[in-house]
């Protein structure tokens, strides 16, 4: 903490010159004080593109009942049991579910289907879907990646029945 008179001198006009936030010390130097806000977190999709996945994800689980979702972060050493455990956080869905585990920063994919999601989304599906998306996220496109590879894996699941 300092101290020190606010004072005119030197500057003309007085204490209404000075700003809010500053004050001439007794040594006539000019202390100001700023606000500073820390940066938010930097999200990796702007709110369009996160309302476009949202559609994307609430449309192919609506017209083939299965349970689609996305996680983007970091899936640790061992990226395909982590994929497996997010799997199986959708609970009572997880039988229905198909999951798009992408963690950018170790570059990596992983598709992780359920039992009745596998039957009716083909191991072939979730290559090209991989390769699509990898292809886009190459690009840096990582929004136009998610939403084919989403439309690519209903597609491939087909109506609901």
């Amino acid at each position: 903490m300092a101290t020190g008179e606010i004072t005119g001198e030197g500057r003309s006009g007085g204490d209404q010159d000075l700003a809010t936030g500053e004050a001439v010390t007794a040594t006539g130097r000019l202390s100001i004080a700023r606000r500073v806000r820390p940066e938010g977190p930097h999200l990796p999709f702007s709110t369009g593109q996160l309302a476009r996945l949202d559609e994307a994800l609430t449309l192919s689980s609506r017209s083939t009942g299965l349970e689609f979702a996305v996680y983007l972060g970091d899936l640790g050493e061992q990226t395909r049991e982590t994929a497996g455990e997010l799997h199986a956080n959708l609970g009572a869905r997880a039988a229905e579910g198909v999951l798009l585990a992408v963690s950018p920063q170790q570059r990596a994919v992983e598709i992780v289907t359920g039992e009745e999601s596998k039957r009716r989304v083909p191991d072939r599906s979730c290559q090209l879907a991989l390769m699509t998306m990898v292809a886009s996220f190459k690009e840096g496109e990582m929004i136009e990646g998610l939403l084919s590879a989403l439309r690519m894996l209903a597609d491939a699941a087909g109506t609901q029945r």
